[in-house]
């Protein structure tokens, strides 16, 4: 097998690896209206679960980026899909709400894991021009993931409840695990980088651009998790679908991310073949991807519970698109050894952001609507848009 098809497969277990990562959190957002009815959980005691979930991958994405350079990536990522698949599995035989929120909490320790590695051995395999479109393909897996759930865990559900949608959709990792182990290599780093010592992450906080990426993340990401996590229950009890109509159509603001994910980071690519230096490339993939976030608020507004569908699919389009290019920042502008370091702080503004707003839509919907969800979505984007481009200037000097 000689280095060029090996990159590609790799690409691929990478992008399967994330499949799976997003249908084994999205199960749950899946089986939501049937599981907080049977074990009588209120919107606001549902958001404490999530919130459980995302605590730990918040944190756990510090911890995952210090492991992934230290451990590498062949381990790491084997050791992260074991840990998120088994957890992923008992949460079927949860009994009651503190229960799930245990499993949630151990799903959410293993599953930041995937894209910290993910980030890292993108950095090792592949040239500037190509990362954006392999961190597309990383963030098109997520979409893939949620596109695969909504129906496939339907009809698990359906037919055998949803402690058996839990446990087949948590086997899932130990099948892809097997394949990683025979044949991820990781690839031989020049002796200059693999003798150069280790960075203290904290030191990593004294640099301007680490700020722009982590707080760019901490205000766009939490609109994906709103989707990730809401959208089945705003569709079944806002805008009046069944749970099979769920099922069939809340795969389409999925595949529409999917899209974005692929476009945004082959817009970067070609711009970069074109001549285009690479910071240009990345902002001209963010910036008009931001300027149409705000068509968010016009979904709490049309009465037409299609055109809702459809301006949702706009917006995950968008974001994604987005995401894909201000991932890839953090392959371009530092030194490959704190490649996982940085990428866990910056995933950690992603995660708190995900928190506080998992929190404050709990709240919002259970005493007034999602309305004001929708108008906040809307404004996110361009304001992380303009933290990026003050603090996100040039790269960190190679001698950090």
């Amino acid at each position: 097998m000689n280095r060029v098809p090996l990159r590609w497969i790799i690409a691929a277990l990478l992008f399967l690896s994330t499949v799976i990562n997003y249908i084994d959190r999205q199960t749950l957002s899946i089986v939501a209206p049937t599981l907080t009815k049977e074990m009588n959980l209120s919107a606001l005691e549902y958001s404490y679960i999530l919130n459980g979930f995302l605590i730990a991958y918040t944190l756990m994405y510090l911890g995952s980026g210090w492991l992934v350079d230290r451990w590498g990536t062949r381990v790491s990522l084997a050791v992260f899909i074991t840990w998120w698949s088994a957890s992923n599995m008992l949460h079927g035989f949860a009994g009651n709400g503190l229960h799930l929120g245990i499993f949630r909490v151990m799903l959410g320790l293993g599953e930041s894991g995937n894209f910290m590695a993910a980030i890292k051995v993108i950095s090792e395999w592949y040239p500037a021009k190509e990362r954006a479109f392999v961190n597309g393909l990383v963030n098109a897996g997520a979409s893939v993931g949620a596109i695969i759930a909504p129906p496939a865990v339907t009809w698990i559900l359906l037919a055998y409840g949803w402690r058996t949608a839990f446990v087949t959709t948590g086997a899932l990792g130990f099948i892809w695990l097997a394949a990683w182990l025979l044949i991820y290599r990781v690839p031989e780093l020049p002796a200059a980088t693999a003798s150069q010592p280790r960075q203290s992450w904290l030191s990593l906080l004294e640099y301007r651009q680490t700020w722009g990426l982590l707080l760019g993340r901490f205000l766009s990401d939490p609109v994906w998790w709103f989707y990730l996590f809401w959208l089945p229950k705003y569709l079944v009890e806002k805008r009046g679908f069944t749970i099979a109509e769920m099922g069939m159509l809340a795969w389409m603001p999925y595949l529409s991310a999917d899209a974005g994910a692929i476009f945004g980071g082959l817009l970067s690519g070609y711009l970069i073949k074109r001549g285009w230096p690479v910071l240009a490339a990345r902002s001209a993939g963010m910036w008009p991807f931001a300027a149409v976030m705000p068509v968010s608020i016009l979904i709490a507004y049309t009465p037409s519970r299609e055109l809702a569908l459809a301006l949702i699919c706009l917006v995950t389009f968008a974001h994604m698109a987005w995401k894909t290019n201000i991932m890839t920042i953090t392959n371009d502008i530092y030194p490959l050894r704190v490649v996982g370091s940085v990428s866990g702080i910056v995933a950690f503004g992603n995660g708190v952001g995900g928190t506080l707003f998992t929190m404050l839509t709990g709240y919002i919907v259970q005493y007034f609507s999602y309305n004001a969800i929708f108008i906040m979505m809307g404004f996110m984007h361009p304001i992380s848009y303009l933290m990026f481009r003050a603090l996100v200037r040039k790269p960190v000097d190679e001698a950090l």
